[in-house]
Protein backbone atom coordinates (compact mmCIF):
# COMPACT_ATOMS: atom_id res chain seq x y z
CA UNK A 1 0.00 0.00 0.00
CA UNK A 2 1.43 3.53 -0.80
CA UNK A 3 2.47 5.37 2.36
CA UNK A 4 0.04 8.10 2.54
CA UNK A 5 2.43 10.34 4.53
CA UNK A 6 4.32 11.24 1.08
CA UNK A 7 5.86 14.60 0.92
CA UNK A 8 3.24 17.45 -0.75
CA UNK A 9 3.93 18.28 -4.00
CA UNK A 10 3.71 22.21 -5.36
CA UNK A 11 -0.08 22.30 -5.61
CA UNK A 12 0.16 21.06 -2.55
CA UNK A 13 2.80 22.83 -0.45
CA UNK A 14 1.00 26.20 -1.04
CA UNK A 15 -1.82 24.83 1.28
CA UNK A 16 0.79 23.91 3.77
CA UNK A 17 0.65 27.03 5.25
CA UNK A 18 -3.29 26.64 5.96
CA UNK A 19 -1.81 24.06 8.64
CA UNK A 20 0.07 25.94 10.97
CA UNK A 21 -2.54 29.30 10.25
CA UNK A 22 -5.60 27.21 11.55
CA UNK A 23 -3.33 25.56 14.15
CA UNK A 24 -2.46 29.41 15.55
CA UNK A 25 -5.80 30.28 14.97
CA UNK A 26 -6.98 27.30 17.43
CA UNK A 27 -4.57 27.80 19.94
CA UNK A 28 -6.14 31.22 20.29
CA UNK A 29 -9.85 30.56 19.79
CA UNK A 30 -10.48 27.04 21.36
CA UNK A 31 -10.23 25.59 24.53
CA UNK A 32 -9.20 21.84 22.99
CA UNK A 33 -10.82 18.86 25.33
CA UNK A 34 -8.79 16.80 27.42
CA UNK A 35 -5.51 18.73 26.88
CA UNK A 36 -2.62 20.29 28.75
CA UNK A 37 -3.27 23.74 26.94
CA UNK A 38 0.74 24.96 27.89
CA UNK A 39 1.23 21.59 25.33
CA UNK A 40 -0.76 23.24 22.25
CA UNK A 41 2.98 24.76 21.31
CA UNK A 42 5.11 21.91 21.64
CA UNK A 43 2.17 19.04 20.47
CA UNK A 44 -0.56 21.57 17.93
CA UNK A 45 -3.66 20.21 16.76
CA UNK A 46 -3.93 18.05 13.79
CA UNK A 47 -5.84 20.56 11.60
CA UNK A 48 -8.22 18.09 9.71
CA UNK A 49 -10.05 19.30 6.27
CA UNK A 50 -12.15 16.67 5.35
CA UNK A 51 -12.39 13.09 5.97
CA UNK A 52 -13.40 10.20 4.02
CA UNK A 53 -13.99 6.10 4.72
CA UNK A 54 -10.84 5.64 7.63
CA UNK A 55 -8.73 8.32 6.24
CA UNK A 56 -8.58 12.14 7.37
CA UNK A 57 -7.16 15.25 5.52
CA UNK A 58 -4.75 18.09 6.40
CA UNK A 59 -4.74 21.46 3.98
CA UNK A 60 -1.67 20.01 2.97
CA UNK A 61 -3.15 16.94 1.64
CA UNK A 62 -1.46 14.65 3.86
CA UNK A 63 -3.67 11.72 4.76
CA UNK A 64 -3.88 10.16 8.21
CA UNK A 65 -5.23 6.88 8.91
CA UNK A 66 -7.96 7.41 11.67
CA UNK A 67 -6.93 4.29 14.37
CA UNK A 68 -9.34 5.64 16.82
CA UNK A 69 -12.41 6.17 14.92
CA UNK A 70 -12.38 9.97 16.17
CA UNK A 71 -12.55 9.16 19.75
CA UNK A 72 -14.43 5.70 19.04
CA UNK A 73 -17.59 7.59 17.16
CA UNK A 74 -17.40 6.83 13.61
CA UNK A 75 -17.94 3.42 13.06
CA UNK A 76 -18.43 3.51 9.74
CA UNK A 77 -15.56 6.35 8.52
CA UNK A 78 -16.43 9.28 7.54
CA UNK A 79 -18.53 10.50 4.89
CA UNK A 80 -20.69 7.33 4.21
CA UNK A 81 -22.49 7.59 1.37
CA UNK A 82 -25.51 6.01 3.25
CA UNK A 83 -25.32 8.33 6.45
CA UNK A 84 -24.88 11.43 4.50
CA UNK A 85 -27.92 10.67 2.04
CA UNK A 86 -30.30 9.97 4.98
CA UNK A 87 -29.14 13.08 7.09
CA UNK A 88 -29.95 15.46 3.74
CA UNK A 89 -33.06 14.01 3.72
CA UNK A 90 -34.09 14.30 7.35
CA UNK A 91 -32.87 17.74 6.86
CA UNK A 92 -35.19 18.72 4.16
CA UNK A 93 -37.81 17.30 6.34
CA UNK A 94 -36.99 18.50 10.19
CA UNK A 95 -33.67 19.37 12.25
CA UNK A 96 -35.24 19.74 15.08
CA UNK A 97 -38.82 20.04 16.99
CA UNK A 98 -39.34 19.83 20.97
CA UNK A 99 -39.42 16.17 22.53
CA UNK A 100 -41.64 17.43 25.20
CA UNK A 101 -45.55 17.44 24.10
CA UNK A 102 -44.52 16.23 20.54
CA UNK A 103 -43.44 13.33 19.16
CA UNK A 104 -41.91 12.30 15.51
CA UNK A 105 -40.91 9.36 13.69
CA UNK A 106 -36.99 9.21 14.15
CA UNK A 107 -37.26 9.20 17.91
CA UNK A 108 -40.02 6.94 17.95
CA UNK A 109 -38.62 4.35 15.25
CA UNK A 110 -35.08 4.25 17.10
CA UNK A 111 -36.67 3.37 20.56
CA UNK A 112 -38.47 0.68 18.98
CA UNK A 113 -35.14 -0.67 17.14
CA UNK A 114 -33.38 -0.34 19.77
CA UNK A 115 -35.86 -1.98 22.61
CA UNK A 116 -36.21 -5.05 19.47
CA UNK A 117 -32.66 -5.68 19.75
CA UNK A 118 -32.81 -6.49 23.60
CA UNK A 119 -35.87 -8.87 23.17
CA UNK A 120 -38.18 -5.84 24.55
CA UNK A 121 -36.47 -6.56 27.84
CA UNK A 122 -35.35 -2.75 27.79
CA UNK A 123 -37.23 0.46 25.79
CA UNK A 124 -38.57 3.53 26.99
CA UNK A 125 -35.62 5.29 25.93
CA UNK A 126 -34.80 8.59 27.43
CA UNK A 127 -32.69 10.37 24.78
CA UNK A 128 -29.59 12.99 25.42
CA UNK A 129 -26.51 14.24 23.51
CA UNK A 130 -23.56 12.70 24.94
CA UNK A 131 -22.14 10.38 27.84
CA UNK A 132 -21.98 11.99 30.76
CA UNK A 133 -25.69 12.77 30.36
CA UNK A 134 -26.78 9.60 29.98
CA UNK A 135 -24.64 8.25 32.85
CA UNK A 136 -26.59 11.43 35.23
CA UNK A 137 -30.10 10.36 33.69
CA UNK A 138 -29.31 6.87 34.56
CA UNK A 139 -28.20 7.71 38.10
CA UNK A 140 -31.02 10.40 38.92
CA UNK A 141 -33.41 7.63 37.60
CA UNK A 142 -32.48 4.85 39.67
CA UNK A 143 -32.69 7.36 43.03
CA UNK A 144 -35.69 8.57 41.62
CA UNK A 145 -37.05 5.09 41.24
CA UNK A 146 -36.00 4.15 45.23
CA UNK A 147 -37.51 7.19 46.19
CA UNK A 148 -41.04 6.86 44.20
CA UNK A 149 -40.88 3.12 46.15
CA UNK A 150 -41.22 4.24 49.50
CA UNK A 151 -37.10 3.30 49.71
CA UNK A 152 -35.18 7.17 49.50
CA UNK A 153 -32.68 5.91 52.05
CA UNK A 154 -31.25 4.09 48.81
CA UNK A 155 -29.54 6.40 47.58
CA UNK A 156 -25.17 5.38 47.58
CA UNK A 157 -23.74 3.85 44.36
CA UNK A 158 -21.02 1.57 43.15
CA UNK A 159 -18.87 1.75 41.00
CA UNK A 160 -15.60 -0.26 39.65
CA UNK A 161 -11.80 0.66 40.55
CA UNK A 162 -10.65 2.55 37.64
CA UNK A 163 -14.10 3.12 36.05
CA UNK A 164 -14.71 6.00 33.71
CA UNK A 165 -18.34 7.16 33.20
CA UNK A 166 -17.87 11.13 32.22
CA UNK A 167 -17.06 14.23 33.54
CA UNK A 168 -20.11 16.03 35.03
CA UNK A 169 -20.46 16.06 38.15
CA UNK A 170 -22.79 13.24 38.61
CA UNK A 171 -20.79 10.80 36.21
CA UNK A 172 -17.37 11.64 38.00
CA UNK A 173 -19.00 10.68 41.54
CA UNK A 174 -18.79 7.05 39.89
CA UNK A 175 -15.62 7.57 37.90
CA UNK A 176 -12.35 6.46 39.38
CA UNK A 177 -9.90 8.20 37.18
CA UNK A 178 -7.98 10.63 39.17
CA UNK A 179 -6.60 12.91 36.94
CA UNK A 180 -10.21 13.43 35.95
CA UNK A 181 -11.67 13.15 39.15
CA UNK A 182 -9.56 14.87 41.80
CA UNK A 183 -9.55 18.40 41.40
CA UNK A 184 -13.48 18.52 41.67
CA UNK A 185 -13.31 16.69 44.27
CA UNK A 186 -15.01 19.00 47.13
CA UNK A 187 -17.90 19.29 44.17
CA UNK A 188 -18.73 15.46 44.42
CA UNK A 189 -20.57 13.10 46.04
CA UNK A 190 -18.27 9.97 46.36
CA UNK A 191 -19.36 6.10 45.60
CA UNK A 192 -18.06 3.19 46.68
CA UNK A 193 -15.49 1.42 44.84
CA UNK A 194 -15.02 -2.26 44.19
CA UNK A 195 -11.95 -3.94 42.78
CA UNK A 196 -11.82 -4.28 38.56
CA UNK A 197 -12.04 -7.45 37.38
CA UNK A 198 -9.34 -6.42 34.79
CA UNK A 199 -7.96 -9.95 33.85
CA UNK A 200 -4.14 -7.96 33.97
CA UNK A 201 -4.35 -8.44 37.62
CA UNK A 202 -3.92 -12.27 37.27
CA UNK A 203 -1.47 -13.50 39.43
CA UNK A 204 0.43 -16.69 38.07
CA UNK A 205 -2.15 -19.50 37.68
CA UNK A 206 -5.22 -17.34 37.51
CA UNK A 207 -7.61 -17.38 34.68
CA UNK A 208 -9.32 -13.98 33.97
CA UNK A 209 -11.97 -16.11 35.13
CA UNK A 210 -10.62 -16.21 38.27
CA UNK A 211 -10.11 -12.72 38.76
CA UNK A 212 -13.48 -11.44 37.76
CA UNK A 213 -15.27 -14.07 41.05
CA UNK A 214 -12.61 -12.84 43.15
CA UNK A 215 -13.94 -8.86 42.03
CA UNK A 216 -17.11 -9.97 42.30
CA UNK A 217 -16.83 -11.32 45.52
CA UNK A 218 -15.35 -8.15 47.05
CA UNK A 219 -18.93 -6.33 45.75
CA UNK A 220 -20.81 -9.23 46.92
CA UNK A 221 -19.67 -8.15 50.93
CA UNK A 222 -20.24 -4.27 50.06
CA UNK A 223 -23.38 -5.32 49.22
CA UNK A 224 -24.15 -7.39 52.12
CA UNK A 225 -23.45 -4.75 54.67
CA UNK A 226 -24.95 -1.94 52.43
CA UNK A 227 -27.91 -3.05 50.46
CA UNK A 228 -30.56 -0.99 52.11
CA UNK A 229 -28.64 2.42 51.30
CA UNK A 230 -27.43 1.29 47.64
CA UNK A 231 -29.39 2.03 44.61
CA UNK A 232 -27.62 1.17 41.78
CA UNK A 233 -24.31 -0.73 40.92
CA UNK A 234 -22.59 1.32 37.25
CA UNK A 235 -20.28 -0.93 35.20
CA UNK A 236 -18.34 -1.07 31.77
CA UNK A 237 -19.33 -4.22 30.38
CA UNK A 238 -16.25 -6.41 29.09
CA UNK A 239 -14.02 -3.42 28.61
CA UNK A 240 -12.98 -0.30 30.72
CA UNK A 241 -11.76 2.04 28.27
CA UNK A 242 -10.65 5.24 29.52
CA UNK A 243 -8.27 3.51 32.63
CA UNK A 244 -6.62 1.69 29.45
CA UNK A 245 -8.60 -1.30 28.08
CA UNK A 246 -8.80 -3.07 30.90
CA UNK A 247 -10.70 -6.44 29.74
CA UNK A 248 -12.40 -9.05 32.17
CA UNK A 249 -14.43 -11.91 31.84
CA UNK A 250 -18.09 -12.13 31.08
CA UNK A 251 -18.43 -14.29 33.58
CA UNK A 252 -18.27 -10.44 35.97
CA UNK A 253 -21.46 -9.34 33.94
CA UNK A 254 -23.09 -12.68 34.92
CA UNK A 255 -22.17 -12.32 38.31
CA UNK A 256 -23.14 -8.43 39.13
CA UNK A 257 -26.46 -9.41 37.80
CA UNK A 258 -27.02 -12.15 40.05
CA UNK A 259 -25.81 -10.21 42.87
CA UNK A 260 -28.04 -7.09 41.97
CA UNK A 261 -31.01 -9.27 41.90
CA UNK A 262 -30.21 -10.79 45.34
CA UNK A 263 -29.84 -8.06 47.29
CA UNK A 264 -32.38 -5.15 45.34
CA UNK A 265 -30.01 -2.77 43.78
CA UNK A 266 -30.15 -1.89 40.28
CA UNK A 267 -27.45 -2.52 37.69
CA UNK A 268 -26.32 0.13 35.16
CA UNK A 269 -24.19 -0.89 32.26
CA UNK A 270 -22.27 1.89 30.55
CA UNK A 271 -22.34 0.87 27.03
CA UNK A 272 -21.78 4.27 25.72
CA UNK A 273 -17.88 2.96 24.87
CA UNK A 274 -18.37 -0.68 23.99
CA UNK A 275 -21.82 -0.94 22.56
CA UNK A 276 -22.76 -0.78 19.26
CA UNK A 277 -20.59 -3.80 17.83
CA UNK A 278 -17.70 -2.88 19.40
CA UNK A 279 -16.81 -5.66 21.63
CA UNK A 280 -18.27 -8.23 18.96
CA UNK A 281 -21.87 -8.07 19.71
CA UNK A 282 -23.68 -5.36 19.27
CA UNK A 283 -24.38 -4.92 22.94
CA UNK A 284 -21.30 -5.74 25.33
CA UNK A 285 -24.17 -7.55 27.61
CA UNK A 286 -24.87 -10.44 25.12
CA UNK A 287 -22.10 -11.59 25.69
CA UNK A 288 -22.77 -13.02 29.17
CA UNK A 289 -25.38 -15.66 29.71
CA UNK A 290 -26.64 -17.55 26.87
CA UNK A 291 -27.61 -16.62 23.53
CA UNK A 292 -30.96 -17.21 24.13
CA UNK A 293 -31.49 -15.45 28.16
CA UNK A 294 -28.11 -12.71 27.74
CA UNK A 295 -27.39 -10.74 31.02
CA UNK A 296 -29.44 -7.57 30.62
CA UNK A 297 -29.30 -4.40 32.88
CA UNK A 298 -31.37 -2.58 33.99
CA UNK A 299 -29.90 0.80 32.89
CA UNK A 300 -28.52 0.46 29.44
CA UNK A 301 -26.52 3.98 28.42
CA UNK A 302 -25.51 4.53 24.61
CA UNK A 303 -24.01 7.04 22.69
CA UNK A 304 -20.58 7.68 20.66
CA UNK A 305 -21.12 5.36 18.09
CA UNK A 306 -24.92 5.15 17.87
CA UNK A 307 -25.27 8.42 15.84
CA UNK A 308 -22.21 6.45 13.56
CA UNK A 309 -19.91 9.49 14.64
CA UNK A 310 -22.62 12.44 13.11
CA UNK A 311 -24.18 13.78 15.55
CA UNK A 312 -24.44 14.45 19.13
CA UNK A 313 -26.81 11.30 20.54
CA UNK A 314 -26.83 9.25 24.03
CA UNK A 315 -29.98 7.89 25.64
CA UNK A 316 -31.07 5.52 28.25
CA UNK A 317 -33.16 2.57 28.27
CA UNK A 318 -34.89 0.66 30.96
CA UNK A 319 -37.11 -1.84 32.23
CA UNK A 320 -40.87 -1.24 31.75
CA UNK A 321 -40.72 -1.72 35.61
CA UNK A 322 -38.86 0.98 35.93
CA UNK A 323 -40.54 3.44 33.73
CA UNK A 324 -43.71 2.13 35.18
CA UNK A 325 -42.81 3.87 38.64
CA UNK A 326 -43.05 7.47 37.41
CA UNK A 327 -46.36 6.93 36.03
CA UNK A 328 -48.29 9.16 38.82
CA UNK A 329 -50.10 12.13 38.91
CA UNK A 330 -47.96 13.57 41.81
CA UNK A 331 -45.72 15.83 39.35
CA UNK A 332 -42.93 15.32 42.15
CA UNK A 333 -43.02 11.92 41.40
CA UNK A 334 -42.43 12.38 37.61
CA UNK A 335 -38.74 12.58 35.43
CA UNK A 336 -38.58 15.87 34.18
CA UNK A 337 -35.04 15.73 33.52
CA UNK A 338 -34.71 17.67 29.82
CA UNK A 339 -32.44 19.27 28.18
CA UNK A 340 -33.69 21.73 24.46
CA UNK A 341 -31.87 18.81 22.23
CA UNK A 342 -33.69 16.08 23.24
CA UNK A 343 -34.22 13.55 20.98
CA UNK A 344 -32.84 15.73 17.59
CA UNK A 345 -34.48 14.51 14.93
CA UNK A 346 -31.24 14.73 12.89
CA UNK A 347 -29.53 12.85 15.01
CA UNK A 348 -32.15 10.22 15.53
CA UNK A 349 -32.04 9.95 11.81
CA UNK A 350 -28.59 9.29 11.59
CA UNK A 351 -28.68 6.45 14.44
CA UNK A 352 -31.37 4.72 12.38
CA UNK A 353 -28.97 4.59 9.06
CA UNK A 354 -26.41 3.56 11.12
CA UNK A 355 -28.48 0.25 12.56
CA UNK A 356 -29.75 -0.02 9.10
CA UNK A 357 -26.01 -0.50 8.15
CA UNK A 358 -25.50 -3.15 10.34
CA UNK A 359 -28.42 -5.34 8.75
CA UNK A 360 -27.11 -4.88 5.22
CA UNK A 361 -23.80 -5.29 5.48
CA UNK A 362 -23.95 -7.90 8.54
CA UNK A 363 -21.12 -5.94 10.23
CA UNK A 364 -20.91 -8.05 13.09
CA UNK A 365 -20.31 -11.36 10.96
CA UNK A 366 -17.77 -8.81 9.05
CA UNK A 367 -16.36 -8.07 12.11
CA UNK A 368 -15.27 -11.11 13.20
CA UNK A 369 -12.66 -11.74 10.12
CA UNK A 370 -11.56 -8.08 10.19
CA UNK A 371 -10.61 -8.05 14.15
CA UNK A 372 -8.99 -11.49 13.62
CA UNK A 373 -7.19 -10.47 10.43
CA UNK A 374 -5.90 -7.12 12.67
CA UNK A 375 -4.95 -8.99 15.97
CA UNK A 376 -2.46 -11.56 14.33
CA UNK A 377 -1.45 -9.00 12.05
CA UNK A 378 -0.22 -7.24 15.71
CA UNK A 379 0.51 -10.19 17.13
CA UNK A 380 3.48 -10.96 14.03
CA UNK A 381 4.44 -7.27 13.65
CA UNK A 382 4.99 -7.05 17.25
CA UNK A 383 6.10 -10.16 18.33
CA UNK A 384 9.80 -8.93 19.46
CA UNK A 385 8.67 -6.30 21.29
CA UNK A 386 6.69 -8.91 23.17
CA UNK A 387 9.48 -11.18 23.74
CA UNK A 388 11.92 -8.42 24.49
CA UNK A 389 9.19 -6.82 27.50
CA UNK A 390 9.04 -4.07 25.78
CA UNK A 391 5.17 -4.29 25.67
CA UNK A 392 2.95 -6.59 27.73
CA UNK A 393 -0.66 -7.38 27.45
CA UNK A 394 -1.42 -7.63 23.58
CA UNK A 395 -5.18 -7.53 23.80
CA UNK A 396 -8.26 -7.89 21.70
CA UNK A 397 -11.69 -7.47 22.74
CA UNK A 398 -13.81 -7.25 19.24
CA UNK A 399 -12.34 -4.33 17.61
CA UNK A 400 -11.14 -3.10 20.39
CA UNK A 401 -7.04 -3.46 20.83
CA UNK A 402 -4.53 -2.57 22.80
CA UNK A 403 -1.34 -3.33 24.80
CA UNK A 404 0.58 -1.61 27.51
CA UNK A 405 4.44 -0.20 27.09
CA UNK A 406 6.37 -1.53 29.88
CA UNK A 407 7.22 1.51 32.48
CA UNK A 408 10.92 1.32 32.21
CA UNK A 409 10.48 1.99 28.05
CA UNK A 410 8.23 5.14 28.30
CA UNK A 411 10.38 8.50 29.59
CA UNK A 412 8.96 11.11 29.70
CA UNK A 413 5.30 12.17 27.79
CA UNK A 414 5.43 8.78 26.30
CA UNK A 415 1.17 9.63 25.12
CA UNK A 416 2.79 12.93 23.52
CA UNK A 417 5.78 11.47 21.90
CA UNK A 418 3.71 8.35 20.46
CA UNK A 419 0.86 10.89 19.30
CA UNK A 420 3.13 12.77 16.86
CA UNK A 421 5.08 10.27 15.76
CA UNK A 422 2.42 8.22 14.60
CA UNK A 423 1.14 11.63 13.04
CA UNK A 424 4.35 11.59 11.20
CA UNK A 425 4.01 7.96 9.96
CA UNK A 426 0.31 9.10 8.72
CA UNK A 427 -1.52 7.36 11.25
CA UNK A 428 -4.11 9.36 13.72
CA UNK A 429 -2.97 7.71 17.60
CA UNK A 430 -3.58 8.63 21.27
CA UNK A 431 -2.30 6.52 23.63
CA UNK A 432 -3.63 6.82 27.23
CA UNK A 433 -1.07 6.67 29.40
CA UNK A 434 1.28 3.78 28.20
CA UNK A 435 -1.40 1.79 26.82
CA UNK A 436 -1.48 1.79 23.45
CA UNK A 437 -5.02 0.83 21.62
CA UNK A 438 -6.57 0.95 17.75
CA UNK A 439 -10.25 1.18 17.69
CA UNK A 440 -10.52 1.40 13.96
CA UNK A 441 -13.56 2.30 11.57
CA UNK A 442 -15.79 -0.70 10.85
CA UNK A 443 -15.17 -0.04 7.18
CA UNK A 444 -11.33 -0.54 7.46
CA UNK A 445 -9.92 -2.66 4.11
CA UNK A 446 -7.50 -5.42 4.77
CA UNK A 447 -4.52 -3.85 2.98
CA UNK A 448 -5.45 -1.24 5.51
CA UNK A 449 -5.28 -3.82 8.34
CA UNK A 450 -2.22 -4.77 7.23
CA UNK A 451 -0.42 -1.06 6.98
CA UNK A 452 -1.84 0.07 10.06
CA UNK A 453 -0.48 -2.99 12.28
CA UNK A 454 2.77 -2.25 9.86
CA UNK A 455 2.99 1.41 10.97
CA UNK A 456 2.05 0.91 14.54
CA UNK A 457 5.38 -1.27 15.00
CA UNK A 458 7.15 1.19 13.48
CA UNK A 459 5.61 4.30 15.51
CA UNK A 460 6.46 2.49 18.72
CA UNK A 461 10.02 1.92 17.45
CA UNK A 462 10.20 5.40 16.36
CA UNK A 463 8.76 6.66 20.15
CA UNK A 464 11.17 4.61 21.73
CA UNK A 465 14.23 6.56 20.14
CA UNK A 466 15.32 3.46 18.27
CA UNK A 467 16.23 2.19 21.51
CA UNK A 468 14.49 -1.36 20.75
CA UNK A 469 15.49 -3.36 18.15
Amino acid sequence: MPDPAVAPGREQACHAADNATWQARSRTAVWHPCTQTIRLEAAPPLPVAHGKGVWLHDYAGRRYLDATSSWWVNLFGHAHPALNAALKDQLDRMAHVMLAGCTHGPAVELSERLSALTGGVLGHCFYASDGASAVEIALKMSFHFWRNAGQPEKREFVCVQHGYHGETLGALGVTDVAIFRDAYAPLITPAHIVPSPDMREAAVGESAADVAHRAADALEALLAARAGQIAAVVIEPLVQCATGMAMHDPVYLERVRALCDRYAVHMVADEIAVGCGRTGTFFACQQAGTAAQPVWPDFLCLSKGISGGYLPLALVMTRDAIYARFQDEDINRSFLHSHSYTGNPMACRAALATLDLFDSEDVLVRNRARGARLAAALQSELAGALADGVITHLRRQGMIFAFDVAPEWIGERFSERFHLAARAHGVLMRPIGRTVYLMPPYVISDDEIDWLAEQTATILRATLNGTMA
